[in-house]
């Protein structure tokens, strides 16, 4: 008989969240999965189109059995709204674990981004059911809180790790995507190491393929295509970008464009600094695409770019775009510190500066633009070597589940 997964997380489809992959990766391997979700409204906080608060609270996609909790819509992406996004949905969806009356798990897996508060109906249910929880940290709490939102007063940082550190305590299990990520956890749950692994994220197969799109290319194509794919938040940093526009400017290159793919809480701010400094010429934004459109803007591209602020805690953890970027093909441009640095480095696929080096990341860029399309080209297939070698969907997705139903031992690194 197949064992069966509670899979809790805030985020998934028709939101761009890993999460959705995840989850039918586990139905590929044999598993019964039944999911425990929010409402679909990130990242503008408006509900997609044909869910409510009484409408599709529960469906099927693709073999999972999908349970829709409600929550308090991010919309206008204020403070408030935000925090209210954050509490709103462990609390309702611990009141949906009533739905699953009846129902057995062989384990509760929490797919964690931000908020770490999505974890507390997953520990519930397991604490209450004995059944092992396990949480994949994705975004370490409550730092990268603090990429989203400016908690300064000291009371209120005490609280937030404090609360961030309970569930972390709490759950059975751990995943890490990285060593130093994994230390820091031990380090502050005092968890033994046998209960805390390193998966690094793959991405979804659909990246490790070319995908032409004639009309894209005869609209942008006259330029070198320096392509973000993802969310506009904060912790991306994407006012490097425009530093790196106004040195092109002064420099004289206009060769060079940046095309941004999705959305978020800081577009509104990145379009009036680009319009303050005159710099429009340089940009061009495509707006949210549902996932199977991005593999176009990457085959569009001369070279794909991430960029995250400056912050030890934000380079513990390898970007989700670093890896689909590696899938891609094509030469990567990095702005940060760490993990996600370290990768191309490592692959050899592209350019790292740190975070925040606006004039390194120019220089790289640069670099880039004035190198032979067959330069470019081998620094992708590196990129893609590094993938199949490091970052194999199936792969990781068999350490994740031997790890939560107990089957191997935590270091899968």
């Amino acid at each position: 008989m197949a064992k069966r997964i509670l899979v809790v997380s805030q985020h998934y489809w028709p939101e761009t969240f890993r999460s959705t992959d995840v989850c039918q990766g586990f139905v590929e391997l044999g598993y019964e999965v039944d999911l425990l979700c929010g409402l679909p409204n990130y990242p503008k906080g408006e509900l997609s189109e044909g869910y409510g608060f009484f409408k599709r609270r529960r469906e099927q996609k693709d073999g999972v059995e999908i349970f829709r909790a409600w929550e308090i819509p991010r919309k206008g992406n204020t403070g408030l709204r935000i925090f209210l996004n954050y509490v709103s949905f462990p609390l309702f969806a611990c009141f949906d674990l009533l739905r699953l009356a009846g129902r057995r798990y062989d384990a509760v897996f929490c797919y964690e981004t931000s908020p770490v508060l999505m974890a507390f109906p997953a520990i519930l249910y397991g604490k209450l059911h004995r059944v092992p929880s396990t949480i994949y940290v994705l975004d370490l709490w409550p730092e990268n809180l603090y990429s989203v939102l400016p908690v300064r007063t000291r009371l209120l940082r005490r609280i937030a790790m404090g609360v961030s550190t309970w569930h972390y305590k709490a759950a059975g299990r751990l995943i890490a995507m990285s060593p130093g990520l994994r230390e820091k956890l031990i380090e502050r749950t005092k968890k033994t190491a046998d209960r805390v692994a390193v998966v690094p994220q793959y991405c979804e197969e659909l990246y490790l393929h070319d995908q032409e799109d004639p009309a894209l290319r005869r609209r942008l194509g006259d330029k070198f295509n320096v392509v973000f794919a993802g969310n506009f938040s904060p912790a991306q940093a994407l006012e490097n970008l425009v530093g790196v526009a106004a040195r092109l400017r002064e420099r004289g290159e206009r060769g060079i464009r940046f095309v941004l793919v999705g959305d978020g809480m800081s577009r509104e701010a990145l379009d009036r600094d680009i319009e303050e400094q005159g710099l429009s010429d340089y940009f061009v934004f495509e707006g949210p695409h549902p996932m199977t459109e991005i593999p176009a803007y990457h085959t569009l591209a001369d070279a794909l770019i991430a960029c995250l602020a400056k912050s030890e805690d934000l380079g513990l953890t390898i970007p989700a775009k670093i890896t689909s970027y590696c899938a891609a093909g094509r030469p990567i441009l990095a702005c940060m510190d760490g993990e996600g640095a370290r990768v191309v480095e490592q692959a050899g696929c592209g350019f790292a500066c740190a975070a925040g080096d606006v004039d390194g990341l120019t220089e790289n860029l640069l670099r880039l633009y004035h190198m032979s399309a067959e330069e470019r080209a081998e620094l992708g297939r590196r990129g893609r070597a590094y993938n199949a070698a490091h970052f194999d969907r199936r792969t990781l997705l068999r350490q994740m589940t031997d790890f939560m139903l107990g089957q191997t031992p935590a270091d899968s690194e």
